[in-house]
């Protein structure tokens, strides 16, 4: 059986204050991307949805 340290933090929730904190700005930057999609500026919709996809939610899982 594996021993835990009595000086090591443990986590109680599935997610931190900081990943919840990047998991928002990663739904906020997905809701402003396909806003700006439906408004018609494809070029800027697209790095927003690229950037809460691809960069903000893997980052709100790694962290």
């Amino acid at each position: 059986m594996p021993q835990t340290d009595a000086s090591s933090p443990q986590r109680r929730g599935l997610l931190g204050p900081r990943n919840l904190i990047v998991l928002a700005a990663a739904v906020a930057c997905l809701v402003a991307g396909y806003m700006t999609l439906s408004a018609g500026k494809a070029s800027l919709a697209a790095v927003l949805l690229v950037l809460g996809y691809c960069v903000l939610f893997p980052l709100a899982i790694a962290l």
